[in-house]
């Protein structure tokens, strides 16, 4: 289980002093400083420098920084993936992974840090086992525009199996799997829908493109104060029927299992993470 919590991860241009800065005052799980779409080409070679110096300067806290580097098919990639190996973050992300080759190739680059997958190509989906089980893969992102693109698809129902064949990968392997971001940033409504599916998919958190989407994916992707009471009374209930020798407890008219306790556990571990990162 994992108890850092990532329920928002949100895009920040590597270019852009004024956003880098405005980034170590927010309250996301993850930062993905970008150096690949948000960045023009004209402005790739200077993003490394503006990047490394945000990042040597501190000041995140402690979010999760992670690095997304242009593929190692551009004229940018390797020279991204030398920079980001000198620099203070805690894991690189590589686009367009379509096989565990894509992961060896990094690896052979940056030979210490984490490294984190953007699945976003039918290839990457149908290689998503192989991908998750690399022994440096940390992290899975989905890039649902990307997908949709190559799919020639249209709509979120489209790409759900894409979407759970890379949570079942990820979730073999043990390693994180964050949903795409959704698009029309000012609908609150339409955000609120899209993390609440993601979260009952089995998601870890939510990718996003402005801070106004931070504070809704946190209350999806995060416990309630009824899941919290629930996850104390379910742990509370099996302990008292284990001392009468009995294997099972009922909380709320509804049986209460070893299984339910793993998940309450868990629950309570994620709300005292979350706790401890918002009190940091």
């Amino acid at each position: 289980m994992h108890t850092r919590p990532t329920r928002s991860a949100l895009y920040i241009p590597g270019s852009k002093d004024r956003a880098l800065d405005k980034a170590r005052g927010l309250p996301v799980d993850v930062i993905l400083f970008d150096l690949e779409d948000a960045v023009a080409p004209d402005a790739k070679i200077a993003a490394r420098d503006t990047l490394f110096a945000a990042l040597a300067g501190g000041g995140y806290g402690p979010r999760q920084r992670i690095v997304r580097i242009n593929g190692l098919d551009t004229q940018w990639g390797r020279a991204d993936a030398a920079a980001v190996a000198a620099m203070d973050c805690d894991a690189i992300l590589l686009p367009k992974v379509n096989s565990p080759d894509d992961v060896d190739a990094l690896a052979a680059l940056v030979p210490d840090l984490p490294i984190w997958a953007m699945m976003e190509t039918p290839q990457s989906v149908l290689n998503a086992a192989h991908i998750a089980a690399h022994p440096r893969m940390a992290g899975f992102v989905m890039g649902t525009n990307d997908l949709a693109k190559d799919m020639g698809s249209r709509g979120r129902p489209a790409l759900m199996m894409a979407l759970q064949m890379c949570l079942l990968a990820a979730k073999a392997a043990g390693i994180v799997a964050l949903d795409g971001v959704y698009n029309a940033f000012q609908d609150d409504d339409g955000l609120r829908a899209e993390c609440a599916e993601g979260r009952d998919l089995g998601f870890d958190g939510k990718t996003l493109i402005h801070p106004a989407q931070i504070a809704i994916a946190n209350a999806a992707f995060g416990p309630t104060m009824d899941d919290i009471a629930l996850a104390h009374r379910q742990i509370a209930a099996f302990a008292a029927a284990e001392a009468q020798g009995q294997g099972v407890a009922v909380v709320d008219g509804k049986i209460v299992e070893n299984l339910h306790i793993v998940t309450a556990k868990a629950t309570l571990a994620k709300a005292e993470a979350i706790a401890a990162l918002e009190s940091a």
